[in-house]
């Protein structure tokens, strides 16, 4: 993309940053138009409708080489991408209860990482390809259309699942089940403090990953002179190995409990795989492994916590907030570190993501804090209520 369309990183940068802007207000506005008006089915199928058309938009736009034009391209994708997750989180909290969450949400990301290693590892295969027949920018745009076809197949899925979730709720008549309580937006000011604490781990741990990844390829061929090959089959390996080992450590979580301790696990590792990556010169690929197998973790435990301190009637709004939190820093963080790399190098850039890390230390400790205190008031009020009484 740099060279076709003569694009320096900052600029390659903000592709990533059009997508995520969006989704800073529009997915806080998606939960809430899954859990007030849309429904989970209608919800999935018209942001899956956003997803298709955004990349055929940014197709478009390297075909013609127009840099806005794919800018908008990204903005309609965003529009759809995050709220679409929402819709997949409440689905997921609507089919399955309680300790199957955990594995349910890693095999979820299993999928997802698969989509994200086979684009890593096709799409410049593809490109090879069609540069036989044409070049630059038309051969882009070529690639990116028929990577669209994907974005179909995701269209695809959504109506059918909308059609077996309306048999199923019919077969089991569950359809009018529920408590009638409806959400409202001033609901959300009332929120769990738990909820915003949540909000604050998930962007410190993912402004660390999705960026880096972005800006990983050059990296490894500067720092540890891989051939562009290598690098690529480096930098693709925490996608790879999410998509293996998540819905094995889910099902370990589901098993043990204990999520907010897999989370710091998480957490911690992470922030050591930074740090050997700063500032040593080891072999690249042990530090990816390791990161690979702690963003598995901590995306397998973090994302079901919302569902246990939220009713079920204001999940959707709830994952919502998580994602548009989560892409505010993904948006600021993606420039950020565009410009990190570009004045200060890679160094600095590493030690910038280790205090987020930090960062998501400490609010999960507080989180932690929190939660024992709610559960020692609620033992209290349950030991006492028989002598109120």
């Amino acid at each position: 993309m740099e060279e076709d369309l003569n694009l320096d990183p900052g600029q390659y940068m903000g592709f990533y940053s059009w997508y995520s802007w969006p989704n800073v207000v529009l997915c806080f506005f998606g939960g809430y138009l899954i859990d007030k008006v849309f429904g989970v089915r209608l919800g999935a199928i018209v942001f899956s409708v956003f997803v298709t058309v955004g990349q055929c938009i940014f197709g478009l736009g390297a075909l013609l080489n127009r840099y806005w034009l794919m800018c908008l391209g990204r903005f309609v994708f965003g529009i759809g991408g995050e709220s679409l997750c929402v819709a997949q989180n409440n689905y997921a909290v609507n089919w399955f209860k309680g300790r199957e969450l955990n594995m349910v949400f890693g095999l979820q990301l299993s999928f997802s990482r698969v989509g994200s290693t086979v684009n890593m590892n096709t799409m410049k295969r593809i490109y090879a390809l069609i540069s036989q027949f044409v070049k630059g920018y038309v051969c882009l745009g070529i690639s990116l259309f028929i990577a669209s076809g994907f974005c179909v197949m995701s269209l695809i899925c959504a109506l059918l699942l909308a059609f077996f979730d309306k048999r199923s709720k019919r077969i089991l008549n569950t359809e009018t089940f529920g408590t009638g309580e409806v959400i409202r937006l001033k609901d959300v000011k009332d929120f769990n403090v738990m909820v915003w604490l949540l909000c604050t781990i998930c962007v410190c741990y993912y402004v660390t990953i999705f960026p880096f990844i972005g800006l990983g390829l050059v990296f490894l061929e500067m720092k540890y002179q891989l051939e562009p090959s290598t690098a690529l089959a480096c930098n693709s390996v925490v996608f790879l190995l999410s998509a293996v080992v998540s819905p094995l450590f889910g099902l370990a979580i589901d098993k043990t409990g204990r999520n907010v301790l897999w989370v710091i696990l998480g957490i911690v590792v992470t922030l050591g795989c930074h740090a050997t990556f700063a500032f040593t010169f080891l072999n690249p690929f042990v530090p990816m492994v390791f990161m690979g197998l702690a963003y598995s973790v901590l995306a397998s435990a973090l994302w079901p916590m919302v569902a246990l301190v939220v009713p079920e009637y204001q999940l959707g709004t709830a994952y919502g907030i998580m994602q548009s939190v989560q892409n505010l820093g993904l948006a600021t963080i993606s420039l950020a570190a565009g410009a990190i790399v570009d004045k200060k190098g890679y160094l600095i850039l590493e030690v910038f993501f280790q205090g987020w890390l930090c960062v998501g230390v400490l609010n999960r400790s507080a989180y932690l804090r929190r939660k024992l205190a709610l559960e020692e008031s609620v033992t209290v009020d349950v030991d006492t209520a028989p002598l109120l009484t």
